[in-house]
């Protein structure tokens, strides 16, 4: 790397490269900061012939940082974070000390997410907590970009790393649980303590998203069948009440118990391979600031609770 040709390299290029990092997609991170995509395609372009070296590797499903870009990303976010920092002050702004980014997959926000952050206003008023739900990969790359201090993971056997990038995140499970199914109260699946797996087949599913890996979500894993998916929804609250509605069934972990529409039970699965998930918070190798410790703390207390409670 050419040392005094990277030291031109621009803030806005900087945060184009964060930005593309986080994405995963330079048409995401075109979208993101409002550029056209040649144009986060240009800044990158300026950014690597000041590296001397490329930055990304293009992908046929995106974007995948080399060894330099993690070099440079990692530098990047301490700049970024020093330049905006300095810009609150000079601004008479306060700092943002109190304040911890939290990511976290789909479903915690329907138990998880609320039950600890209250906890957290209880004993920690002073400590302001921003949020954002995401797909792992979204969470992860989040995580590397800087811009998230911690991030719950939904993890399923064999349980591996949820990247392969260095340095490698930091780990701790909350809890494991089975997966479960819920059903219409009045379904004949509902009639029991326990769901036969063999009682599954035929069954109408109500999966993730209509495209990509999220479609058969809601499903449960290894059916020896083609899937009947008689409806596609992201979000939980809309696949429960679809359950609820008598729409068909879907896969769900036992958290959600609590948070239940009226009409659905959830109902553990026997007789087939146990299908464990783990609930993982994942941060950077670093320590934590004080904040993001405290909220960890609320987030294990808030998993135990839910644990001893069941």
């Amino acid at each position: 790397m050419n040392v005094m040709a990277f030291t031109d390299a621009s803030l806005v290029a900087l945060r184009v490269f964060r930005e593309v990092a986080e994405r995963g997609t330079l048409t995401a991170a075109a979208t993101a900061l409002g550029y056209t995509q040649s144009a986060v395609s240009r800044q990158i372009a300026a950014l690597e012939r000041a590296a001397g070296s490329p930055l990304l590797e293009r992908r046929y499903d995106g974007v995948r940082l080399t060894a330099a870009g993690r070099v440079v990303l990692r530098r990047a976010v301490t700049v970024i974070d020093q330049i905006d920092a300095t810009a609150r002050e000079l601004a008479g702004l306060p700092d943002e000390p109190g304040t911890v980014r939290l990511g976290w997959f789909p479903s915690a926000g329907c138990w998880l997410v609320p039950r600890a952050l209250a906890e957290l206003r209880r004993t920690h008023p002073a400590i302001t907590v921003t949020t954002r739900e995401g797909s792992t990969p979204a969470l992860v790359r989040a995580l590397r970009a800087g811009t998230l201090d911690l991030a719950l993971l939904a993890s399923v056997p064999p349980f591996r790393p949820p990247d392969t990038e260095t340095p490698a995140l930091r780990l701790q499970t909350l809890t494991e649980r089975s997966l479960c199914v819920a059903v219409p109260a009045g379904h004949p699946l509902a009639r029991g303590e326990f769901i036969d797996v063999a009682d599954l087949h035929g069954q109408r599913w109500i999966a993730g998203s209509a495209s990509g890996e999220d479609r058969v979500m809601g499903v449960w894993p290894g059916l020896d069948e083609r899937p009947t998916i008689a409806h596609t929804a992201r979000d939980w609250l809309a696949k429960l009440r679809l359950v609820g509605a008598g729409c068909g069934i879907t896969t769900a972990p036992a958290a959600l118990t609590s948070a239940l529409p009226d009409g659905v039970r959830i109902l553990p699965v026997r007789g087939g391979p146990a299908e464990q998930r783990r609930i993982v918070l994942a941060r950077l190798p670093q320590p934590p600031s004080e904040p993001a410790a405290r909220l960890a703390d609320a987030l294990r207390s808030a998993a135990i609770e839910t644990d001893t409670s069941r």
